[in-house]
C-alpha cells in the first residue's frame, strides 16, 4: 500500500492576519468573509426598514382612530339637529299661540266669561305642552331680559332709550329665543337700551335657558311694554342695531 493512501488529507489553514504585538509576541487573527460584512449590513438595512414600517404603521392607526371618532361625532350631530330647519319653522307655532294669548284682555280673562276664560286656559296648556316636545327633541326657549346684549344669542332691533339701566342692556324681548342642543336655532328678537350709564366691564354672560313658556300675567305685561314702545317709537327716532346674531354657528357643524 502507498503511503498516500494511508495519511489522512491534510485541511488548508484559514487566512490569518498578524497584528503587532510586543517586540517578541505576534497575534494572529482570523480575517473576517467578504460575505460576513455583506451580511451585516443587509441586515442594519432591514433593522431600519422595521423601524420605518413600524412609525408608518403607528401613524396610520393613529389617523384611523381620529377618523373613527370624527365620523362617529359627525353620526351624533346629524342625529342631533336633524330637526333643525322643522324645528326653526315650527317654533313659529308657539309664538303665534303666544300672540293669541296677549290678544285677549287683562279684564276678559279675569272676567266672568267662561268661555273665554277656557279659551285662554286652552291655548296656555297646548303652548306649554308644544314646550315639553320641544324638550324632549332637544330644543328649548331662553328669555334674555334685563341681560347684557350678546350678539351669539340676540337679535337687536331696536333702540329704548332708557337713563336708568347701564346702554347695551335688553330692555325688551319681542320674540323668545331658541337653542338646539349647544346652537342657537333663533336668536331672540330684542330692544337694547341706550341712554344709560356705561356698562361696568364684567365676563360675558349666556341667557339662561328655560323650558316652561310664559304664563298669562307676564305675557300679557310684554303686550303693555310693548305698546308703550310703539308709542314712543312715533316721537324718536330709531337706529338699527345690525343683525349679528343670524350668523352665529359653530363652524363644525356648518354643514348641518
Amino acid at each position: 500500500m502507498n503511503k498516500t493512501d494511508r495519511d489522512p488529507p491534510q485541511k488548508t489553514p484559514p487566512a490569518t492576519t498578524t497584528l503587532a504585538g510586543s517586540d517578541d509576541t505576534n497575534t494572529e487573527m482570523p480575517m473576517v468573509p467578504d460575505e460576513a460584512i455583506g451580511t451585516a449590513e443587509q441586515i442594519t438595512a432591514l433593522e431600519s426598514e422595521v423601524v420605518d414600517y413600524k412609525n408608518r404603521l403607528l401613524r396610520e392607526m393613529a389617523a384611523m382612530e381620529n377618523l373613527r371618532k370624527r365620523t362617529q361625532r359627525e353620526k351624533e350631530d346629524a342625529a342631533r339637529f336633524a330637526i333643525t330647519r322643522f324645528a326653526k319653522d315650527i317654533v313659529t307655532i308657539s309664538d303665534n299661540l303666544v300672540r293669541a294669548i296677549d290678544a285677549v284682555p287683562e279684564e276678559a280673562r279675569k272676567g266672568s266669561d267662561e268661555l273665554v276664560t277656557n279659551l285662554v286656559t286652552g291655548i296656555d296648556l297646548t303652548n306649554r305642552q308644544l314646550q315639553q316636545v320641544f324638550e324632549r327633541h332637544g330644543v328649548r326657549r331662553f328669555d334674555p331680559q334685563g341681560e347684557k346684549f350678546n350678539p351669539t344669542y340676540h337679535e337687536a332691533i331696536y333702540e329704548v332709550p332708557d337713563q336708568t339701566q347701564p346702554t347695551g342692556t335688553v330692555g325688551q324681548v319681542v320674540e323668545s329665543g331658541y337653542m338646539i342642543g349647544e346652537r342657537v336655532l333663533r336668536p331672540a328678537r330684542v330692544g337694547v337700551t341706550s341712554g344709560g350709564p356705561k356698562r361696568t366691564a364684567e365676563p360675558p354672560t349666556v341667557s339662561p335657558i328655560t323650558s316652561e313658556p310664559p304664563a298669562g300675567p307676564d305675557i300679557n305685561t310684554r303686550a303693555e311694554q310693548q305698546s308703550e314702545l310703539s308709542a314712543s317709537q312715533d316721537s324718536q327716532p330709531i337706529q338699527s342695531v345690525p343683525n349679528a346674531g343670524e350668523n352665529i354657528e359653530i363652524k363644525s357643524d356648518r354643514s348641518t
